[in-house]
């Protein structure tokens, strides 16, 4: 019936904070950046996968009022209505040390799992992140 998951969406408090912070810092890239009037369609993705990409949607029109708009502002400061995703990587340690090195806070430090090795982070609005080595096989 259906194919593939091709958007997901995170709010953010100020899209060129989160531009700084997705492309800038974890190194995803731009895959659309339009003015459409009411809003902003920006969204990001893993550089060379055009096949998932994040909306960096700030809350406010057209999907929602004001008034609720601003509860949800609230909520995303507050750390409560943060998303998450999870990314691989080929190197745990090494995209952590790189990481931090750009003044990424970790919430967790590379962990062993039992289904490879992983580590926490957040970005400026409270939304988790982890990435993940995978066990080979």
């Amino acid at each position: 019936m259906f194919n593939t998951i091709t958007h997901s969406q995170m709010y953010v408090l100020d899209q060129d904070e989160a531009l700084d912070f997705y492309v800038g810092k974890l190194g995803l890239e731009v895959a659309a950046d339009v003015d459409m009037g009411v809003m902003r369609w920006l969204t990001v993705r893993v550089p060379g996968r055009p096949d998932r990409e994040i909306l960096l949607e700030k809350p406010g029109a057209p999907a929602m009022s004001e008034e609720t708009a601003q509860q949800v502002r609230e909520l995303v400061t507050k750390g409560a209505m943060g998303g998450w995703f999870i990314l691989t990587t080929d190197d745990c340690r090494k995209t952590y040390e790189t990481l931090l090195a750009r003044g990424v806070e970790f919430t967790e430090e590379p962990t062993e799992r039992p289904y490879g090795i992983d580590c926490g982070l957040r970005d400026p609005f409270g939304n988790r992140i982890r990435f993940t080595q995978l066990k080979a096989g």
